[in-house]
C-alpha cells in the first residue's frame, strides 16, 4: 500500500522522530484496531479494519471519510510530521478507534454485574418463597390442631344435647343449643379444610348470603340492621359454600365491631361481566389511611382483644381457594368502610 511506503520513506529522513517509528510499527502489525489515515486536508489516504455492512460498503469512501472525521473530532488521532518538522508543515493524521475485543472487554463488567444481580434477585425470591411456605405450614398446622382439639368437646356436647332432648322434649332452649353445637361442628370442619384444597361445587351465592344474614341477625344487637341487596335470579358460583360463608361472617363481625353495636350493614350481590361481586358496607368508624395496606396482614388488628387473623384467613379463602380478589373498596373515618369481593363466574 502506497501510504505505508511513503511513511517509511519519510521515516528514513527523520531519525529524530522516534515516536513515528513506534506508530508505524504498530500500524503495520495491526489487524484488529480500526485505523484511518488522513492527509492534512482531511482526505482519506488509507484505512484498515473498518467494519462495513451492505449499506455502508456501497459508499465506502464517503463512510470512511465521515468515520475518520468523527474520530478526529473525538481526539482519537496521532499527528505524524513527514520529513523535517522544523522545515515543513506536511503531516498525516492516523485516526484510530477501539477494537471490537476492547469494546467487549469494556462491557464485560456490566454483564457480570447484571448476572450477579440476577442471582441476588433469584436468591431473594427463593428466600421469600421459603418464608411464605413456612408461614403456610404454621397456618395449616394451627388450623388442623384447632379442629382436632375441638372435636372431642363437640362430640360430648352433641351427646349431652341428645340426652336433654329426651329428658326435656318441651324445652324451647334445647333446639337453640343444638344449633350452636352444630355451629361449632361446622367451625371445626372449616378449620380442618384450611391447608387442603377443597373441591368447589356449583352453589347459590344468594343462599350463602341468606345463611350468613340469618346467623348474624340472631347474634347481634337489635340496633344493628343487616340489609341484603340481591338480584331476583339465583347467582351460581363454583365455590366451597361453607368456607365462603366464613368470609362473609368475618366481614360482618368486623363491621359490627366498627359500628360499636349500632348501625347498618349492607350486603350487595352483583354480576359485572365475567365476575360476581359481593360488597359488604357499614357506617362504622372507618379505617385510617395508614392502616389500609395492613388490614389483611396476619396479626394486624385495631381491637384490644383481636388476634388479627380473620381478614387474613378471608383473603386466603378468596384468593387461593376461589381464585378471586378481596380488597377495601373505600373507607372514610367516621362514615364507614366497604369491602369488595370479586369472583370469576361459573365457566
Amino acid at each position: 500500500m502506497e501510504v505505508w511506503a511513503q511513511a517509511l520513506h519519510a521515516l528514513n529522513h527523520a531519525d529524530e522522530n522516534t515516536d513515528l517509528s513506534l506508530v508505524l510499527d504498530v500500524i503495520q502489525g495491526n489487524n484488529t484496531i480500526p485505523v484511518i489515515v488522513l492527509d492534512k486536508m482531511g482526505h482519506v489516504d488509507d484505512y484498515r479494519n473498518i467494519a462495513m455492512d451492505e449499506k455502508t460498503a456501497a459508499d465506502s469512501d464517503s463512510y470512511v471519510a465521515r468515520y475518520g472525521k468523527k474520530l478526529y473530532e473525538d481526539g482519537k488521532y496521532i499527528k505524524i510530521h513527514l520529513g523535517d518538522s522544523t522545515q515543513t508543515n506536511d503531516y498525516q493524521l492516523v485516526c484510530y478507534d477501539e477494537s471490537t475485543l476492547l469494546k467487549r472487554l469494556a462491557s464485560y463488567p456490566y454483564w457480570q454485574l447484571g448476572i450477579v444481580m440476577i442471582f441476588v434477585v433469584v436468591a431473594i425470591f427463593a428466600l421469600l418463597s421459603s418464608k411464605k411456605a413456612e408461614q403456610n405450614k404454621v397456618w395449616v398446622g394451627l388450623s388442623k390442631e384447632t379442629a382436632h382439639q375441638l372435636g372431642t368437646p363437640i362430640s360430648s356436647l352433641m351427646a349431652w344435647v341428645e340426652i336433654l332432648k329426651e329428658n326435656h322434649p318441651e324445652d324451647d332452649l334445647i333446639p337453640e343449643m343444638d344449633k350452636d353445637v352444630k355451629r361449632l361442628e361446622r367451625i371445626a370442619e372449616r378449620f380442618s379444610k384450611i391447608g387442603s384444597l377443597p373441591e368447589p361445587k356449583d352453589s347459590s351465592m344468594n343462599e350463602v348470603l341468606d345463611h350468613v344474614t340469618d346467623y348474624m341477625d340472631r347474634r347481634t344487637s337489635n340496633k344493628v340492621d343487616i340489609i341484603r341487596h340481591v338480584p331476583d335470579h339465583e347467582v351460581i358460583v363454583s365455590m366451597n359454600a361453607s368456607l365462603f360463608e366464613w368470609v362473609i361472617e368475618n366481614l360482618c363481625k368486623n363491621a359490627v365491631d366498627a359500628m360499636e353495636g349500632s348501625g347498618r350493614i349492607d350486603i350487595s350481590l352483583m354480576e359485572e361481566g365475567s365476575r360476581v361481586v359481593i360488597e359488604v358496607s357499614d357506617n362504622g368508624k372507618g379505617i385510617r389511611k395508614k392502616d389500609l395496606g395492613n388490614v389483611f396482614t396476619p396479626g394486624f388488628t385495631t381491637k384490644q382483644r383481636g388476634w388479627g387473623l380473620g381478614l387474613s384467613l378471608a383473603r386466603r379463602i378468596v384468593e387461593e381457594y376461589h381464585k378471586g380478589r378481596i380488597f377495601v373498596k373505600s373507607s372514610e373515618i367516621g362514615k364507614g368502610t366497604t369491602f369488595r369481593i370479586e369472583l370469576p363466574k361459573r365457566g
